[in-house]
C-alpha cells in the first residue's frame, strides 16, 4: 500500500472519460448560485498537459460530517484563513470555458471525499462542494489500468495499489472482480467516505453551458404527459449533461420549469449544437419502452438542415468508421466493420443565407465557406441514427451544414484538393499502409473544433406508435429575419 497520496495529473487525451451510472437528486433553483469559479490554477505555473506531478499530501482527516454539512455556509474569510485561494461564485456561469483540467488521485488513507480533494489539490472546500454538486467528481474502488502512454511512475503506483495482497485486505471489494471494482461512479455526497486505494477523478474545469440560463424553458415545452415530456431543445445545450456537468442540461432545467419532484430522464440524444425535438421520460418504465422502440426502429425522426450547397433528393448512403471519437469519418464504399448510415432527402430548396445579425444572435461561427449568398434548406428522413450522421454525410457530399465548424473546413479543403479525402471518390491510391494511415491523419487534421453554439440543424419532427404520438418543433433559428 502506498505510504503517501499519489496525484497524477493527466489530460483528457491520456485517460478517456468514463460515464457514471448514478443520477443526482434535483436541486432547488437557489442552488444555481453554485456556479463554478473562473479563478486561475491555484498552483502558480500551469503544468504542460502531458507532464506529471507527484505530490505528497497530508493524510486525510477522519470522517467529520459536521464540517461537510457546514460547507454551504463557509465564508470566504474562513477559506482564506485556512490557506485556500479566494473563491467567488458566479451567476450566471462564465460565457467562456476554461481549458480542460482533469486530476487523477489515489487515496492514501480513509477520509471524507471533500476534505481529501481540497487538501490534495489545494482547492477551496466550497469549490469542491460545487464540483460534486455538478457531477464533476468520480470514483472507483480500484484504480483503473493506466493507458499505454502512462509513465513508469504512474505504472508503479497502479501496481502498488492493485497488488493482490493489498486488494485482499479491502472488505469493500470482496465478491467483486477487479474489473467490476474499477467501474467508476459519480460522487454525489460531500460526506462520502473514501478508503485507502480508492481512485478519484476530478474535473476541475467542467464544461459549462451558459445558454441554459438564457432560455425561457416553459416556452420550449411541446407537450407534457404522465409518462414523458417533449422538449424543443435549444442549441448550445446538452440533453442530459456531460461527464463533468449534469447540472446545466435540458433534463435538469426542464424539470425545474415544470416543478417536477422527480427529475426527467433522457431517452435519446441529439448534438449540443442541434436544436429541436427531444423526448424526456418521467418514469423508468417509459424510458425502457422508448429505448425498445428505438431499437426496433419504431421511432421516426425528421430533420431540417441548412446546407451550404445543394443536396440531391433521394437516399444518401455512407459507411461510418467504428471509432467513438469526433470527427466521424465516412466512406461511400463499404469497408469491413464500418456502420451503414442512411438518410433520405425529401426536399431541398433555396433560401437566403442567414444575415449577419441573425448569425451573431445565435453565435453561428464563420467557417470560411467561399459563398454566402444562398443556402439550401433540406427536409431529411433519418433512416439510421449514428452520432454526427447528418453532419458527416452532408459534408461528405460537399454540402456541409451552415455553422458546422467541425465538418465545413474539411469540406472546403476537399473542394480545393479533391484527393485529400482518403475515403472520397477521387482518393489517392496508396502504396503502403503507412501512407494510408498518414493520409487519414492529415484528413482528420482538416476538420475543425466542435461548434460552441448553434448550427443549421434542427430535429424538426418525432413520432412513434404508428404516428399516434407525433410532435413538431418550432421554426428553426435561420428563419428569423432579425436578431
Amino acid at each position: 500500500m502506498p505510504t503517501a497520496a499519489a496525484l497524477v495529473s493527466m489530460s483528457n487525451a491520456l485517460v478517456s472519460p468514463l460515464w457514471a451510472s448514478s443520477r443526482r437528486a434535483l436541486m432547488a433553483p437557489a442552488a444555481l448560485a453554485r456556479a463554478l469559479s473562473t479563478a486561475p490554477h491555484p498552483r502558480g505555473n500551469r503544468r504542460h498537459k502531458k507532464e506529471i506531478c507527484w505530490v505528497a499530501t497530508k493524510k486525510a482527516p477522519p470522517p467529520r460530517s459536521s464540517k461537510a454539512e457546514a460547507i454551504a455556509v463557509e465564508s470566504t474569510a474562513s477559506a482564506l484563513a485556512n490557506g485556500y485561494p479566494e473563491y467567488k461564485r458566479l451567476l450566471p456561469c462564465p460565457s467562456q470555458n476554461q481549458p480542460p483540467r482533469v486530476e487523477h488521485l489515489v487515496v492514501s488513507e480513509d477520509g471524507v471525499v471533500l476534505d481529501y480533494i481540497s487538501k490534495a489539490l489545494h482547492l477551496p472546500p466550497l469549490f469542491v462542494a460545487d464540483l460534486i454538486h455538478f457531477g464533476a467528481v468520480h470514483y472507483a474502488l480500484v484504480c483503473p489500468k493506466p493507458p499505454p502512454s502512462a509513465t513508469p511512475d504512474q505504472v508503479r503506483v497502479f501496481k502498488e495499489v492493485t497488488e493482490p495482497s493489498v486488494l485482499q485486505k479491502r472488505s469493500s471489494i470482496k465478491g467483486k472482480t477487479v474489473r467490476e471494482a474499477q467501474k467508476t461512479f459519480r460522487v454525489t455526497d460531500v460526506n462520502q467516505i473514501v478508503e485507502a486505494g480508492t481512485y478519484l477523478r476530478v474535473h476541475v474545469h467542467p464544461k459549462r453551458f451558459p445558454r441554459c440560463y438564457e432560455i425561457d424553458w416553459k416556452s420550449r415545452i411541446i407537450t407534457v404527459t404522465d409518462s414523458y415530456v417533449v422538449l424543443d431543445k435549444p442549441a448550445a445545450t446538452s440533453v442530459g449533461g456531460t461527464t463533468d456537468n449534469t447540472e446545466e442540461c435540458c433534463a435538469t432545467f426542464a424539470s425545474r420549469a415544470l416543478g417536477l419532484e422527480t427529475p426527467l430522464k433522457t431517452t435519446h440524444q441529439i448534438d449540443n449544437c442541434t436544436e429541436g425535438c427531444v423526448v424526456l421520460a418521467r418514469t423508468k418504465d417509459f424510458c425502457s419502452i422508448f429505448h425498445g422502440m428505438i431499437r426496433e426502429k419504431q421511432v421516426k425522426k425528421f430533420y431540417l438542415a441548412l446546407a451550404a450547397a445543394p443536396v440531391p433528393v433521394g437516399i444518401i448512403s455512407h459507411y461510418m468508421r467504428p471509432v467513438n471519437v469526433a470527427p466521424r469519418l465516412v466512406s461511400e464504399e463499404s469497408i469491413g466493420g464500418w456502420h451503414l448510415c442512411q438518410l433520405e432527402v425529401l426536399e431541398c430548396k433555396e433560401v437566403p443565407w442567414p444575415n449577419v445579425d441573425v448569425e451573431k444572435s445565435y453565435g453561428i461561427e464563420d467557417c470560411g465557406w467561399p459563398s454566402k449568398d444562398i443556402a439550401y434548406e433540406c427536409k431529411i428522413n433519418l433512416l439510421t441514427g449514428k452520432t454526427h450522421q447528418v453532419r458527416a454525410q452532408l459534408a461528405a457530399i460537399g454540402a456541409p451544414i451552415v455553422g458546422d465548424s467541425m465538418y465545413m473546413p474539411a469540406a472546403a479543403a476537399e473542394m480545393c484538393n479533391t484527393q485529400i479525402n482518403p475515403f472520397g471518390r477521387n482518393r489517392k491510391q496508396f502504396t503502403s499502409e503507412d501512407d494510408r494511415i498518414l493520409a487519414i491523419e492529415e484528413w482528420i487534421a482538416q476538420h475543425g473544433k466542435e461548434p460552441s453554439a448553434a448550427i443549421g440543424l434542427q430535429a424538426s419532427h418525432i413520432s412513434w406508435d404508428g404516428g399516434k404520438c407525433s410532435y413538431e418543433a418550432g421554426a428553426p433559428w435561420w428563419r428569423c429575419t432579425t436578431s
